[in-house]
């Protein structure tokens, strides 16, 4: 998803009138810095450089607001800070951007603030800032409980600080906190799987979500895996993503998308956000923005956008106008991800591959949508390309 501008309001497009500006509901903050580049991750990211954190966090505040303040018009309902890793910044400039945000944003109607955090970053008093500026929610990064697999995946932290953090940010008492975990990963066992979600369960976060590893271009994985270090089973990780289904579901977690599990009432309002087609706005170098019929992305290159940023240009590396056949194709493609499925009016054209999946146990029928099965949701790529 989304890890984005005319410079008087950078955050959105040209032309787009103050009205559309307060309709926008969700922000996204791309925070590129990392003690440690993982080998495995596609996202845009930098090797932490104290020297040009501060100016950084000054150039977001800077395209958040513009230079006439219509940002003010902004009521967001949710924030997502996300990286990289945001929490890799020093207190205080933790401190400035929260405190630019109160002072910048409407945040009377905001319900979400989720701040992605590697177990490595967190301390007592960062977690304590966090709180006190109104994040509700932490994405925690674990990855796995087995040091052997997060020693293969570069992660600087071991099993034991990631679930010293976790406690931490209990301690400081956040009550929605979601741990990232991973399958998939070369010699990776099932038994070893078991055991990360099995850990999990019982520390009692509010909402898990696992990814597969997937080999994206431009990353070290991704040419160890062409190299033929690493192999990728499919039926391996089929199995892999039964077990997290089912060990999930039996321990009272909803499966409300593919990647994503949460306590009744816990599910992730900014991603259901995207996941329905909602309007939102990224700020910071490589992030992404859709507004309408309108899509842009900013440089991903952090200094060339911070230079941009203060000379007052525009952080936009690209844009393209979207079309309605376009939005259809995502909202299938999204929709189908979820427990709620599509709705049966979408895909009135495609009468013939509907009844192939729900004739093969892959599609059914639930109310006026169609949704996927179990079975389905192990083949949900694949489902979804033959209605794009």
């Amino acid at each position: 998803m989304p890890k984005s501008a005319n410079h008087n309001f950078p955050a959105v497009a040209g032309g787009t009138t103050a009205t559309t500006a307060a309709s926008i509901r969700h922000l996204y903050i791309h925070i590129p810095f990392c003690a440690r580049i993982c080998p495995y991750c596609a996202f845009y990211k930098d090797l932490l450089d104290r020297s040009q954190t501060q100016r950084f966090c000054e150039a977001i505040l800077r395209e958040l607001v513009g230079r006439d303040r219509r940002a003010r018009r902004l009521r967001p309902s949710t924030i997502y800070f996300g990286g990289g890793t945001p929490t890799a910044l020093t207190i205080a400039q933790l401190e400035l951007l929260l405190r630019g945000f109160h002072e910048r944003l409407d945040l009377s109607r905001l319900i979400e603030w989720t701040m992605e955090a590697n177990p490595g970053s967190v301390s007592h008093r960062k977690a304590g800032v966090l709180k006190k500026f109104g994040v509700n929610r932490i994405s925690l990064g674990v990855q796995s409980w087995d040091d052997q697999l997060l020693k293969l995946l570069g992660r600087e932290h071991n099993a034991q600080q990631a679930e010293e953090s976790f406690r931490i940010l209990r301690a400081a008492g956040f009550t929605n906190i979601n741990i990232d975990l991973m399958f998939g990963l070369s010699g990776q066992t099932a038994k070893q799987w078991r055991s990360t979600l099995e850990k999990t369960i019982a520390l009692e976060p509010e909402h898990i979500s696992t990814y597969c590893l997937t080999y994206e271009e431009d990353t070290e994985f991704f040419v160890r895996h062409a190299r033929g270090e690493f192999r990728q089973d499919a039926d391996a990780d089929a199995q892999l993503f039964e077990m997290a289904m089912a060990i999930l579901e039996d321990a009272g977690y909803e499966h409300y998308e593919i990647s994503n599990y949460t306590r009744p009432g816990f599910s992730s309002v900014h991603n259901q956000a995207y996941w329905l087609g909602k309007d939102y706005v990224g700020i910071g170098p490589s992030a992404v923005s859709t507004v309408g019929m309108q899509r842009w992305q900013n440089i991903c290159d952090y200094r060339v956008y911070i230079d941009r940023v203060f000379s007052g240009k525009s952080p936009r590396a690209s844009s393209e106008n979207l079309t309605p056949e376009m939005k259809r194709t995502e909202r299938i493609a999204l929709s189908l991800r979820t427990r709620d499925g599509i709705s049966a009016s979408d895909l009135k054209h495609f009468e013939q591959q509907s009844s192939e999946f729900i004739a093969l146990g892959l599609l059914q029928k639930s109310n006026s949508n169609f949704v996927l099965t179990r079975k389905g949701k192990a083949l949900a790529d694949s489902v979804a390309e033959a209605f794009v």
